[in-house]
């Protein structure tokens, strides 16, 4: 029976592990064999591994490839087998995945959870949305990496409607949020002189649909009149006279009326002469145009050449306004005529349908102000006569307020309307003012759109709605005791300047406006009229109107620009 012989195990007094030596201990044992220490708690690795690729991590070229099979140096099996072990282990799951079940119960069970997803005009304009943000997320990225050196291009909303001179002097700083607290209750106006005339309504137009729309015509022969407040003769005439203390026009004092609802950039020039006060507007103002989607929180292109820039859609809609408002008229020749003609007009000449009522409010015991205020139209019923406002709104590109006229006036007129008052707050909130400063019984609202979003020359009647001044004033949460606080604020300001010009800016970035004392030359030299290029005109060309003085604005205000030169 063969036996079993035990080898010689030398004793290691100083610890684990054979006891270092130069030489064998054992028969047949190599020499030179590495030993890594380990404690007791540790796993023991392999021996010897023949199936690793000793290459890998072969860091001298000089080492034996035959002793690398013992060489543990640089592995970490001692330690980390277990826990890559431990690391790698997953959990399978040996279940077969759930049949798929057909037919129309499993259809409808899929999705019973799910609440059913619209896919009509809403959806696609929340994409529109979505879009729209995205790609103004990126301008405004573009636009903060250009450099300081670069010249960065301002926007129409981000331009002073008047280019502030090192010269002026600023006196004072009145944000909105001071406008909102006053209050101030006036009693009902007087007439002092009523000029001009007016044309009857043409009541068929309250029918007009989307389905039966008729298109905007051009009235290229009359005259419409823009004049500021000191040009006009019979302001002149009334303040010679010492019929009041503060003068200006319903446009301006509108702006004022407004000034919170606006973030466009204006200006109104004041001049205190004496004990009056007279608020003008500089020649080529923006206070003549209209702005467009200036509330809304889409901007638009900044290229002023581009047909729906805020320059190019302010002049479109001016001269939406004036067509708009002789088309609906009844051109019989039968006119209402008041005291006197048109104080603006040359003999013989063509003039649009408008009547000029002079009135005068009472601010306080020694102050009175009287305004210019315009009505366009007049209707008889019972008898009785009263003054309508003509304007209109202009639809230019559904894509940028989402909602398409020709789809929803009909149906959902409301929805329409509240878009407007969301993109356009603050040129429905001037008319309305204008309306109450004119006393008009009614306020006609004309929606008029283009014939095809890319063509700005041609145009439609959608649909003409009329409301009350004051119900709609209501309705728009414009609160007259507010509208003529923020008037009597500012007069009592101006009244304690001392005699000279000062201009009345609002900030084109901030919500707050600055008075700025002026030389007394200012702004009469400094803009001039002068004709666009034909290429940069925004309307048809119109026929050329012999003998227009600089003071009136004809129907083609869209062909001529005011420039300012440095």
């Amino acid at each position: 029976m063969p036996g079993f012989e035990i080898g010689y195990v030398p004793f290691n007094p100083d610890g684990w592990g054979p006891p270092e030596s130069s030489t064998p201990v054992l028969p047949n044992h190599p020499v030179n064999v590495p030993f890594a220490p380990f404690s007791r708690s540790d796993k023991l690795g392999r021996i010897a591994d023949w199936t690793r690729n000793f290459n890998q991590n072969r860091s001298n070229n000089s080492r034996n490839p035959a002793d690398s099979v013992f060489d543990f140096t640089g592995d970490d099996s001692f330690g980390g087998i277990a826990a890559d072990e431990d690391a790698s282990f997953r959990l399978v799951d040996g279940k077969p995945p759930p049949r798929p079940k057909f037919g129309p119960k499993w259809r409808f069970q899929q999705h019973r959870n799910q609440l059913p997803q619209r896919r009509d005009e809403e959806v696609e304009a929340r994409k529109r949305e979505a879009e729209r943000e995205r790609a103004r997320r990126d301008r405004l990225y573009h636009m903060n990496r250009s450099g300081g050196n670069a010249p960065r291009r301002e926007s129409a909303a981000a331009k002073s409607s008047v280019d502030i001179q090192p010269e002026w002097n600023m006196l004072d700083q009145i944000p909105f949020s001071t406008f909102t607290k006053l209050s101030f209750s006036v009693q009902e106006p007087e007439d002092l002189l009523v000029c001009g005339a007016l044309e009857f309504y043409d009541r068929s137009y309250d029918r007009i649909t989307p389905k039966n729309e008729r298109r905007l015509e051009r009235f290229k022969n009359r005259n419409f009149f823009k004049v500021t407040t000191t040009d006009d003769p019979v302001i002149r005439r009334l303040a010679n006279e010492d019929k009041a203390t503060v003068f200006a026009t319903d446009s301006i004092l509108s702006t004022l009326m407004c000034a919170p609802r606006s973030v466009y950039s204006w200006d109104i020039v004041i001049q205190r002469v004496g004990n009056k006060l007279f608020f003008d507007k500089r020649d080529g103002s923006q206070l003549d145009l209209l702005s467009v989607h200036e509330t809304s929180q889409e901007p638009l292109p900044e290229a002023k050449d581009d047909i729906n820039s805020a320059y190019s859609l302010s002049v479109e809609a001016a001269y939406i306004n004036q067509n708009f408002s002789q088309q609906v008229l009844v051109r019989d020749g039968n006119k209402v005529t008041f005291e006197e003609p048109n104080p603006f007009a040359n003999e013989g000449e063509e003039v649009a349908s408008v009547g000029y009522r002079y009135r005068r409010w009472k601010l306080d015991k020694d102050m009175d102000l009287v305004a210019r205020c315009e009505v366009q139209s007049v209707v008889e019923a019972n008898n009785k006569k009263s003054f309508l406002t003509l304007n209109a709104l202009n639809e230019f590109d559904p894509k940028y307020s989402g909602v398409d006229w020709r789809q929803k006036l009909e149906t959902q007129r409301g929805a329409v309307l509240a878009t407007e008052l969301k993109n356009n707050a603050n040129k429905l909130a001037k008319w309305t003012a204008q309306a109450l400063l004119a006393s008009a019984d009614m306020m006609k609202l004309g929606y008029v759109s283009r014939v095809h979003p890319r063509d700005h020359f041609n145009h439609v009647i959608l649909a003409v709605v009329g409301y009350k001044p004051r119900e709609f004033a209501t309705q728009i949460n414009l609160n007259t005791s507010n509208m003529w606080g923020i008037v009597k604020s500012i007069v009592d300001l101006c009244m304690k300047l001392n005699e000279g010009k000062y201009v009345l800016v609002k900030d084109p970035m901030k919500p707050q406006v600055r008075i700025y004392e002026v030389p007394a030359d200012a702004f009469e030299n400094d803009y001039v009229e002068e004709p666009l290029p034909e290429e940069e005109q925004v309307q048809p060309p119109a026929e050329n109107v012999d003998g227009a003085e600089a003071t009136p604005v004809t129907n083609d205000i869209e062909e001529k620009e005011v420039v300012a030169e440095a």
